[in-house]
């Protein structure tokens, strides 16, 4: 359950840092579903040869031709065919925390999982803002209204890549960090060269250490980045990023002046626009990792 207070001091510390931790968001049996629910949609990944997306729902896919096994990196939108992540997206204890930060009105852009299966290639994550993934003519409305939440699945380490937030990055404005140079941004890590080049010092840097349940919120503008993972255990982590209503037309509702708002008939544009022209179901082959 999370208190007045608790929701209070994650409000000032976002809002100072760029970023805020609540630990045991979940716990119990609530937890001990989240874990088993999450092997449930990997299951559901592996059905599939490559990437495949349908609608907002999509599976990204690491074929066995070329990683010597099937891997399932990421799943986004899986509350479309799971109850469970439907309902955890507008749950009562996550408008808690959201309401002292967007208000009553709340979109939300983003549902995955991102995993991180041992000797895995390409699961860390260059160091980068956000705002990169909105498009150029929301940019400025959605700067300062947009919310991300990480919600721990598996313990988060910095061995097994872990999130890393640079505090108080959030007020530099956009740096176009991973922007160009070396590459996607899966592709390598950044070098600190590229971070002192816009004013950070690599010291600077905290690693999220997470236990399951554990929540950790950032923005669009905080830069945060992590690495592969090292360790012979699996890291899954579940992403979710809202808006406050008035600053997008995109986004499913997820709390309309404060009611839990659950996903409609039909899925709605959020941050992939190929939702309008290529709705699916699809296979997307490209071997974008060569």
């Amino acid at each position: 359950m999370v208190t007045a207070a608790e929701a209070a001091q994650v409000r000032e510390d976002y809002r100072d840092q760029g970023y805020a931790i609540v630990r045991g968001f979940l716990a119990g049996d609530e937890l001990a579903r989240l874990r088993a629910e999450t092997r449930h949609i990997y299951e559901e990944g592996l059905k599939h040869h490559a990437t495949y997306r349908d609608g907002n729902l999509r599976f990204e896919i690491l074929p066995e031709s070329r990683f010597g096994q099937r891997y399932v990196t990421q799943a986004h939108w899986m509350g479309w065919i799971s109850p469970f992540f439907e309902a955890l997206r507008r749950s009562d204890a996550m408008y808690r925390l959201l309401e002292p930060l967007l208000g009553s009105d709340i979109k939300q852009m983003a549902q995955q999982i991102h995993w991180k299966p041992p000797g895995a290639e390409l699961t860390g994550y260059r160091f980068h803002q956000d705002l990169r993934f909105r498009p150029d003519e929301e940019q400025d409305a959605q700067a300062g209204s947009t919310v991300t939440v990480g919600l721990a699945i598996d313990p988060a380490t910095e061995e097994n890549g872990c999130l890393r937030v640079v505090p108080g990055s959030h007020r530099r404005g956009y740096l176009g960090l991973s922007d160009e140079g070396d590459g996607a941004l899966m592709k390598g890590q950044t070098a600190e060269s590229e971070l002192q080049s816009v004013g950070i010092d690599p010291g600077e840097i905290v690693a999220v250490a997470l236990e399951p349940g554990d929540l950790v919120l950032w923005g669009l503008l905080t830069v945060h980045g992590s690495a592969a993972n090292r360790s012979q255990q699996d890291r899954a982590f579940l992403l979710s990023s809202y808006i406050r209503a008035d600053a997008s037309e995109r986004g499913e509702w997820a709390f309309r002046d404060g009611v839990s708002t659950p996903l409609g008939d039909a899925p709605r544009l959020c941050k992939d626009d190929r939702l309008l022209t290529e709705p699916g179901p699809v296979y997307e082959t490209a071997a974008w990792w060569a």
